[in-house]
């Protein structure tokens, strides 16, 4: 059979930029890592063993003066810097410039309306409750802004107050741009919110380099036979991926290693007489080069 890993696979910019800062402060002694440095447990446990430890918050609060934290691409709130402050801590910050970017939109837009007390504003995001890069973000608001995941949850805003809305660096535009939509509907059931002064401002502030990856990989899926989606079982990103992959090719698997190779394949290269049968490898923007490349030995090798 022809195996192909797709090419546009793989770490995206943020996380490259993290694991190379990882990589290189770690030749100059012990390391930290405030949580899970992307979320991929082959990667985690691969610069674990060149020394990086990967610490929670109660850890940073007991850290020796001095030490050296970093803090990965998802980004951090605002009392995470405060805390390793007072600790004396040395920041290594492995922030994603793009999300670093969106922190900073928000936090501008809370100082400036924070203090509107006629219309009092609602800053939304639109993002998963939990993740990491979005507890960042609703730090930069004091933990006041709203986050929502679907039109479904539009009910828990108040509208007849201003909103201004964001999205997670990783959401899709597709349910950005439905989520939009779906508010201002709730605007116009309530009242003509243009003519009486109430503002509902929006900005996508999704990264491309992450939301054009489903078009390519949609293109690459279509293209296969079989597809193997490699990607780690705590990875948000890669369940979107991975979703955007079966939508393609009904015809695809999810594993998060090597291991889980030929339990959950058996059955379709039983039905592989073709010699020319296309198997295709992708992963998503936490799925590590070279872990692509392992699960095609593997295969290779059966």
């Amino acid at each position: 059979m022809q195996i192909t890993i797709d090419e546009h696979s793989g770490f995206c910019f943020g996380v490259t930029r993290a694991i190379t800062a990882a990589e290189s402060e770690l030749e100059k002694g012990p390391l930290y890592c405030l949580g899970d440095i992307v979320h991929n447990g082959q990667e985690v446990a691969r610069l674990e063993l060149k020394g990086l430890q990967t610490i929670d918050y109660d850890d940073l609060r007991a850290l020796p003066p001095r030490s050296r934290v970093l803090f990965r691409a998802h980004g951090e709130p605002p009392s995470t810097y405060w805390i390793a402050q007072q600790r004396e801590i040395e920041i290594v910050d492995a922030t994603c410039p793009v999300v670093k970017k969106l922190q900073d939109h928000i936090r501008a837009c809370y100082e400036e309306h924070k203090n509107d007390s006629a219309l009092p504003p609602q800053i939304v995001i639109y993002g998963q409750p939990g993740h990491a890069e979005v507890i960042g973000l609703q730090g930069q608001t004091n933990n006041t802004a709203v986050v929502i995941e679907s039109p479904a949850q539009t009910d828990r805003l108040d509208f007849t107050r201003p909103i201004y809305l964001f999205s997670q660096t990783t959401k899709s535009v597709e349910g950005f741009n439905s989520l939009v939509e779906a508010i201002k509907v709730r605007y116009t059931e309530i009242s003509n919110y243009r003519d009486i002064g109430i503002p509902f401002e929006y900005y996508d502030t999704i990264c491309r380099n992450v939301a054009n990856r489903v078009e390519r990989l949609q293109a690459f899926a279509r293209a296969q036979d079989l597809v193997i989606f490699v990607g780690g079982a705590k990875s948000s990103n890669a369940r979107v991926l991975y979703k955007h992959c079966v939508e393609a090719n009904p015809n695809t698997i999810f594993i998060s290693s090597p291991d889980e190779l030929q339990s959950a394949i058996s059955n379709q290269l039983s039905k592989i007489t073709n010699p020319d049968t296309k198997v295709g490898i992708c992963g998503a923007t936490s799925t590590p080069q070279w872990l692509m490349e392992q699960v095609s030995e593997r295969l290779s090798a059966f």
